[in-house]
């Protein structure tokens, strides 16, 4: 069976992964277009460089949870494919083997000048932490780097991929994510006629009637899914 899971910043905060969707446009007191802009990063590219090392610091202290270890077990029997709006590892430090990120990775960084160059941290070109990163980072090329990070006010790349992704899918599983951030809120749309189509979320939003809902934070709700599958 194909499975497609969307994971938003639900499944992540009960990892410790603090998000900014309720912080009234504050992500740890950060004004969120100062630090995740395109504008503010030309503005202030030492402030952005400091946010997301801050950010790292704190992902290296999280693990990933009951939610991400169920998904990740799922490939023994399934077609599974994560497709996050997360920036973090976790799905791939819990095993999942085929994750697609939305809204890019917190840690990979990537030339200014050739994009396409990204690189995984820690790599022996930075600082001796591994995990920093400031305006006069460089690549082997000499290229300075930036965040790879989708900035609000910038294309998401793997949009295509993911609506392939879900439209190829026999089941298709959300969770924990307000369906407010477009376009991955958008993704249910590309599910074909006839998906069986799961929401996990403590909070849901309003969903069509062909969804089933699962009220629950993502370690709870990935464990009834699961059930639930075994039932199909």
């Amino acid at each position: 069976m194909k499975i497609v899971i969307s994971s938003g910043a639900g499944i992540s905060a009960e990892s410790g992964i603090t998000t900014f969707r309720d912080a009234g446009g504050l992500w740890e007191n950060y004004p969120v277009m100062d630090v995740a802009s395109d504008e503010g990063f030309a503005r202030n590219p030492a402030l952005v460089h400091k946010f997301y090392n801050e950010r790292r610091a704190q992902l290296l202290q999280a693990q990933p949870n009951a939610a991400h270890i169920a998904l990740a077990e799922l490939e023994k029997k399934h077609d599974v494919r994560v497709i996050t709006q997360n920036v973090d590892d976790l799905h791939e430090r819990a095993g999942s083997t085929n994750v697609l990120h939305l809204h890019g990775e917190l840690m990979k960084v990537r030339s200014m000048t050739h994009p396409e160059r990204e690189y995984k941290l820690p790599c022996d070109q930075l600082t001796d932490k591994g995990i920093e990163t400031t305006p006069d980072t460089r690549d082997s090329y000499g290229d300075q780097v930036r965040p790879h990070i989708v900035f609000f006010g910038e294309a998401v790349p793997n949009f295509d991929r993911a609506t392939a992704m879900v439209n190829n899918a026999d089941v298709v599983v959300v969770i924990g994510t307000s369906l407010v951030v477009y376009p991955a809120a958008s993704l249910l749309q590309y599910a074909r006629e006839g998906t069986k189509v799961f929401y996990i979320d403590p909070k849901p939003a309003t969903v069509p009637s062909w969804v089933t809902v699962i009220a629950k934070p993502a370690t709870e709700g990935v464990a009834d899914f699961i059930k639930m599958l075994d039932e199909l």
